[in-house]
């Protein structure tokens, strides 16, 4: 029984399989984010977590073998020397695949495939030192005495100013 082998045509030939898997994987590391079906985000999946892996040991060899697949080189570079050292202390799960409904028109559904750690994101706030905690409490006793200076000022009445409708002609 050959039960789970091999892999989704997409409904293509060769050609346009290898071009459109090609393209997809160079948008998802120059983009970081991309919307596309559920079947094409699978095997989008595949080819950009084996990258990135690649990605985490910069050599001629790994460049070489990238290189067969995504040609720019700009997004080349930028997996190399952003994403791959981003991973380097994660053993593989680089991509997540959030659902976000049907697609109108034929129902297919589509999903957002994404990094699960991304350049917009920040990592955890560190915690603060004794030198912060007493220049921030510091400041909150400045911040508070300004405060109580101001309200102990009278505050004057504004009364609302009504809009007259200007004259048309």
């Amino acid at each position: 029984m050959n039960n789970k082998t091999g892999f989704n045509r997409l409904n293509r030939r060769a050609g346009q399989r290898r071009a459109l898997l090609k393209n997809m994987v160079t948008s998802l590391f120059q983009y970081e984010r991309i919307t596309t079906t559920k079947a094409k985000a699978l095997e989008v999946r595949r080819f950009a977590e084996k990258m990135v892996t690649r990605a985490k040991v910069d050599s001629v060899h790994n460049r070489r073998e990238v290189s067969k697949t995504i040609t720019n080189e700009t997004v080349l570079r930028k997996l190399f020397t952003v994403l791959g050292p981003r991973f380097q202390s994660r053993m593989g799960g680089y991509t997540r695949i959030l659902k976000i409904g049907q697609r109108y028109g034929d129902a297919a559904e589509m999903v957002l495939l994404e990094f699960v750690e991304r350049s917009g994101q920040t990592a955890a706030p560190e915690a603060p030192t004794t030198s912060n905690k007493k220049s921030s409490s510091e400041e909150t006793k400045k911040a508070s005495s300004a405060e109580a200076a101001q309200s102990s000022k009278p505050k004057k009445a504004t009364k609302a100013k009504e809009k007259v409708p200007a004259e048309t002609k």
